[in-house]
């Protein structure tokens, strides 16, 4: 019995303070956006850095920690815009808007999710010693493989499309997220337009068989 105590206070002390070093990072990400490397985060949590790659594995696995943090953030504020008791139309601007007022919040963490520092690339190409940052090109795609599927899932739960209505979905759920992305990458670097003006086009573009769809019956919130 004291065995599993002991044990199982490891495992909390340990999930606690990987937590507090996920805060630290997030706290260099926040200033450094794709610069920020592990010294820097090793140094704002008052560690060393082979610490560090103790409780992650290496500077990938620290990367996959922070991406799943904010992406169960973005998904969690995606359903609930996806679940708000109002028309379709309004769900789906709502939904449209929440991811980008997600990535016009924090930036320097879309920046730093989404793309690679090409400086660090450049100096670890001089210096291999030093430290390259993070490979952030091979990672970012699954990102966006898992809000695809996940926002698919919704779909095929929520709206009424008929034959093969899995596979559509899956389809619809990738290719809104690949717009999203694309669409929001493109306007947070040159802000073209207003948000509220950047949310209706898009919307636009997506309302064709989604205006003449029917809702599945759900139990737990409307329709897509």
């Amino acid at each position: 019995m004291e065995t599993a105590r002991s044990s199982e206070r490891q495992r909390t002390a340990a999930e606690r303070r990987r937590r507090e070093l996920l805060e630290a990072a997030d706290r260099v990400v926040l200033r450094d956006g794709p610069h920020a490397s592990m010294n820097a985060i090793a140094a704002e949590a008052g560690i060393t850095k082979p610490i560090l790659y103790r409780h992650f594995g290496d500077k990938g696995g620290l990367y996959r920690a922070l991406a799943k943090r904010h992406t169960d953030a973005l998904l969690s504020a995606l359903r609930a815009a996806l679940d708000a008791p109002a028309e379709r139309r309004a769900r789906v601007e709502s939904t449209l808007d929440t991811y980008l007022a997600a990535i016009e919040a924090r930036p320097q963490v879309y920046r730093f999710l989404m793309h690679p520092d090409d400086s660090a690339a450049d100096a670890a190409d001089a210096a291999p010693s030093a430290d390259q940052g993070f490979d952030v090109g091979r990672h970012s795609a699954p990102l966006l493989r898992r809000l695809g599927e996940e926002l698919g899932q919704v779909i095929v739960e929520r709206v009424d499309l008929g034959p093969e209505a899995e596979q559509t979905a899956r389809i619809w759920g990738h290719g809104i997220v690949g717009m999203m992305h694309a669409a929001g990458d493109w306007w947070l670097a040159d802000r073209p337009c207003s948000r509220e003006r950047l949310v209706r086009t898009l919307a636009d573009l997506l309302w064709g068989r989604l205006a003449e769809a029917g809702d599945r019956d759900v139990k737990d919130g409307p329709g897509f």
